[in-house]
């Protein structure tokens, strides 16, 4: 029998959702699913193509008391900007958790993957930076370098941030984009370790094969988020800056000993620290978080399927009654 599927593009995506506080929340709860055992998850499958200079992840995830589930493709080909192509594409296709059928078509081109990726990076903010937040840095300069410092400044607003990349040109690129977007002063720095020690949140956003931010440059007060390691081979955190710091908390450990920062720690023997917490059990109160604002504390995320059920299912429930996109009978 026939049923209706929406089939949305990039551009009606951006029309209807952005970032935003309910976005986290959303994305949030989602975390909290997984610390209650109940979620289904698969591995991510990963496909590393070296000839091409791409990858490819497929990520998908069962959380109960949501309506649906979704399977997320993201290819990455870092050739593509040679030939006018933008680096990143992909899509989301959302089933029914009930029967199975396809409701929803999201070609996205990778937008969604950037907004529940940037909320994912506010909910760590949100439960593991210290209460108060003057200045934050980032380390990157591309897309999530934007809408990760714009997550962030939604759940710790800060006054000043400041901006590093291999680069310097895109640096001063980005610094003054987030200045417009978020009217605040945005400086681009020319060394890294002053952007830490500078910072009380600093987030990573680069796709870096040895770290860009060093172990001795922690100090009391510092909250990091790495999440730029997704793939095997990526590492952005020294992997002494693990063991030094007060607290590790991983999105999911499974992933964060494959392809996160804890890979690099564990091979390096750095790790002593046995099975870290995850952000859910922070999340729900079953681990224990930030114990005061003098901490040392990192978040490991490296994207889960369970995250891009959770804006899928959010879009869906927000178009409802919306004349968005095209819906086809099949």
């Amino acid at each position: 029998m026939p049923h209706d599927i929406r089939i949305l593009t990039e551009a009606e995506l951006r029309a209807a959702v952005g970032l935003d506080l309910s976005t986290v929340d959303v994305v949030e709860r989602a975390f909290a699913a997984l610390a209650g055992g109940e979620v289904v998850m698969p591995p991510v499958l990963s496909m590393d193509l070296p000839a091409a200079n791409g990858e490819v992840d497929v990520k998908t995830a069962y959380i109960p008391g949501f309506d649906g589930f979704a399977i997320k493709v993201s290819p990455g080909f870092f050739d593509n900007p040679k030939l006018g192509l933008p680096s990143l594409n992909g899509l989301m296709i959302l089933f029914s958790a009930t029967t199975g059928l396809v409701q929803a078509l999201f070609l996205d081109n990778g937008y969604l993957t950037d907004i529940r990726t940037a909320a994912a990076g506010a909910v760590a903010a949100r439960h593991l930076a210290p209460s108060r937040v003057q200045t934050a840095g980032v380390i990157g300069t591309g897309v999530q370098a934007r809408l990760q410092m714009q997550a962030a400044h939604l759940v710790r607003p800060f006054e000043r941030l400041l901006v590093w990349g291999r680069d310097g040109a895109k640096a001063q690129t980005c610094a003054e984009d987030l200045a417009a977007l978020m009217g605040i002063e945005v400086l681009p720095v020319s060394d890294p370790a002053h952007l830490v020690a500078q910072s009380q949140l600093v987030v990573t956003t680069t796709p870096a094969r040895t770290p860009v931010l060093r172990a001795e440059w922690l100090h009391p007060g510092l909250h990091i988020t790495a999440m730029g390691s997704d793939q095997h081979g990526k590492n952005e955190i020294d992997p002494k800056a693990l063991a030094a710091a007060d607290l590790y908390v991983a999105d999911r450990v499974s992933q964060t000993e494959i392809m996160g920062e804890l890979r690099s720690a564990h091979e390096a023997g750095l790790w002593q620290g046995g099975i870290p917490a995850e952000l859910g059990q922070v999340i729900t109160g079953d681990a224990p978080g930030r114990r005061s604002d003098d901490d040392i504390t990192i978040a490991d995320l490296t994207g889960t399927g369970a995250q891009d059920t959770a804006i899928a299912s959010h879009v869906f429930q927000m178009l409802q009654d919306s004349p968005s996109g095209t819906v086809i009978s099949a």
